[in-house]
Formats: structure tokens, C-alpha cells, sequence
């Protein structure tokens, strides 16, 4: 096996590389993490460099792994900022570290990609000591290989530490359409949701979902509008442009879901999804102003009569949420991975994951406890 490293999904043919991708993950497509670049939403100006891994056989790309060479944590959603916060206070450096994953995108999946047939655990041990001869050499503090799949994570060499965290997913178990699907709460609970619903109609507000090939230029244009007020208020900067997401409406408008609200023929909100094999994953919401339940009705209540009516497994909604579990959406854990090279701070960090995933466990056992089914399914 043969690896090579290049600085842009360019560098690769777009077929070999998606023939590696499994279960229709929009996010590790080529189209995907090639918009991301074109677009500038990614550069090394903003501090992430572009060298993704090939693997070869001979002539055939048996794998490949997006890689970015980082100057700080932001857009991860898996937090090490303390982590460099000690290595500064101690006289060393952190950054420039190694990240394995899709920028942006708190969703498990494939981080890297391997042929049918090859070794995993033989790839990935190939691929993780080039990484880390390279940063021994160059003074690469580490490695993060951040929302992997549970597979994955049992494939990885043992040397690498493993981070739990929990998110909240919904799981389809054959509901007919979505008053089958709330018959499965308590009547506290499913009186909730249904009121939560008519307060959205009494505002006259009316949604409706798109594909990515239906989609308008205006409707694009309204829905990053609101992607951007998302940051804005909170005094941020939005992560991607405009440039990427019509680049995606071009290269994969199937897999793309946009759901918007208008209010006499206004548009007053969307929420944007991608599209899976079994599973859609809510990522992007944004308004105006804030209508009362608006946003469980966009992001969450659209996105499950979706999951329905087209026989999708999973709705994955992205980080955080804990409001999510009321609505039927079950925690679960996640994964990252870490090689730490300096010894000693690997021993502490180690120390520090052991006692962060028993607390995760405790979190996980308290909110199954508050999922509002008459009994768990």
C-alpha cells in the first residue's frame, strides 16, 4: 500500500473517491468537501489547511481520509480547548494539530474510507503512523479523529484515546405517519406536541419541503439570510457563504431538504437537511423573529413526517438539544479518538476521559429516564 497526501479534494477523482463512501453519507461525498474548498469556506487563512490521505493498491484508491491541518478548535463541536490551554501554560504548543473529520459537522459517520474487502484495522494503522511520524518530525501536537462511527472506533489502533459524548436521534419504527408516531406517548406529552403544532397554525405560518433541485435562487438567497442571522446574534460570523451552498444545489441537489415557513406569503424561517441512505441530518435553522414553537415545527416536526413518509431510519439533528428529548429523541453516545504525542499530557488527558465518560454515562441513564414514551421502544 502506497499513501499520498494532497491539498484539495481536486487532486482526486470525484468517482473513486465517492466509490469508497458507504450508506449515501452527504457529508464525506467529494462534492461536499470539494464545496467546502471552492467555495472558501475552508483555507488555510482561516487557519484549515487541506491534506487529505489517499491509500493505494497498486494504481486503485483503496482508501482515503479527509485531514486538515488546524491553528485552533473552532467549529468542532468536540471541545480540547482546555487541552491547549494546558499545553500553553506548560511552555509548549498545541497547535498546528491534525483533525480527521467533516468541518462544521457533528454527525457520526465514515471519517475514513476504506474499500470493501481491504483490512480496516490495517489502513487505519498504516495511516495513523505516517500521521504520526509526520508530527513527530514537524512538531504536530496530535490527532482528532472527531464523530466516527462505533465500527470505525473498533478499528482504530489502540494507542489512540476514545471521548465519549451523547447526542439525540430519532429512530423510525414503522410509524404509519405522524399521529401513529405520537400514539406512542404518554397523553401528557402528546398533548404537548399537538398544541406546540396548532400554535404555529393560529400564528399563520405554513411550511413546506423542498428538494435540492426545486429550489429557487430567492429561496436560496432567504435561506442564507437567516443561516447568517443564526450567528449574528450571537455576535459570530457565519462558517460557510453562499458560494457553498449553491455549489452543493449544483453537484448534489439530492440529497439536500429545505423546509421553510412563510407567514402571508413572508418567509419568516428555514431549516436545512441532508439526505442519507436511512437517515436525515437536520444542520442548519435561522429567522427573522422568533415565532412561539416555530422552531420545533421547522427543524424537528417536518424533519420526522420526512423520515416517515419516505422510510428513513434515523433522524440524526445534529449537537446538543436536550429540549429534543420531550419530542422523542433518544441519547446516544458518541465517538472520538485522540493521539496526544507528548506522553505525559496523554497520561493526564487519558485520566481526564475516563472520569468525562463515567459522568456521560450518568447524563445519558438521566435523560432516558425523560423520553416522553408510554413505554421504551
Amino acid at each position: 500500500m502506497i499513501i499520498k497526501q494532497i491539498n484539495s479534494l481536486s487532486e482526486v477523482n470525484a468517482s473513486c473517491w465517492n466509490s469508497l463512501v458507504q450508506n449515501q453519507d452527504p457529508f464525506v461525498r467529494h462534492e461536499f468537501l470539494l464545496a467546502l474548498e471552492q467555495s472558501g469556506s475552508i483555507s488555510s487563512t482561516k487557519g484549515r489547511q487541506s491534506k487529505h490521505m489517499l491509500v493505494f493498491e497498486q494504481q486503485e484508491l483503496i482508501a482515503a481520509m479527509p485531514l486538515y491541518l488546524k491553528s485552533h478548535s473552532r467549529g468542532e463541536y468536540v471541545f480540547d480547548q482546555q487541552w491547549a490551554d494546558a499545553y500553553f501554560q506548560s511552555g509548549m504548543e498545541y497547535y498546528p494539530k491534525w483533525l480527521n473529520a467533516i468541518p462544521f459537522t457533528p454527525c457520526q459517520g465514515q471519517q475514513i474510507l476504506i474499500k470493501d474487502g481491504q483490512s480496516k484495522s490495517a489502513v487505519m494503522q498504516l495511516c495513523i503512523d505516517k500521521l504520526k511520524a509526520y508530527s513527530e518530525q514537524n512538531n504536530i501536537s496530535s490527532l482528532h479523529c472527531l464523530f466516527a462511527d462505533k465500527g470505525q472506533m473498533q478499528n482504530l489502533p489502540k494507542e489512540m484515546l476514545t471521548r465519549t459524548g451523547v447526542q439525540f436521534q430519532w429512530f423510525n419504527n414503522g410509524y404509519r405517519d405522524f399521529t401513529d408516531y405520537l400514539q406512542s406517548f404518554t397523553s401528557r406529552q402528546r398533548k404537548n406536541i399537538n398544541k406546540e403544532r396548532r400554535r404555529v397554525a393560529k400564528q399563520g405560518i405554513k411550511l413546506q419541503r423542498i428538494t435540492g433541485s426545486e429550489i429557487s435562487e430567492q429561496q436560496w438567497q432567504v435561506f442564507f439570510q437567516f443561516y447568517e442571522l443564526t450567528y449574528l446574534k450571537r455576535g459570530q460570523s457565519a462558517y460557510l457563504n453562499i458560494a457553498f451552498f449553491k455549489q452543493l444545489a449544483q453537484s448534489m441537489p439530492e440529497k439536500i431538504l429545505l423546509v421553510l415557513a412563510n407567514n402571508a406569503q413572508v418567509y419568516v424561517g428555514a431549516a436545512l437537511s441532508f439526505i442519507g441512505q436511512n437517515t436525515l441530518y437536520g444542520r442548519y435553522w435561522g429567522c427573522y423573529e422568533e415565532y412561539h414553537s416555530l422552531h420545533f415545527e421547522a427543524c424537528y416536526y417536518q424533519g420526522l413526517k420526512f423520515c416517515i413518509a419516505h422510510n428513513k431510519q434515523i433522524f440524526d439533528s445534529g449537537a446538543q438539544g436536550e429540549h429534543k428529548i420531550s419530542r422523542g429523541f433518544k441519547p446516544i453516545e458518541t465517538y472520538s479518538a485522540h493521539w496526544i504525542q507528548n506522553a505525559e499530557f496523554a497520561r493526564l488527558i487519558a485520566d481526564f476521559l475516563q472520569r468525562e465518560r463515567e459522568m456521560i454515562q450518568q447524563y445519558k441513564q438521566a435523560c432516558f429516564k425523560q423520553l416522553p414514551f408510554k413505554t421504551l421502544v
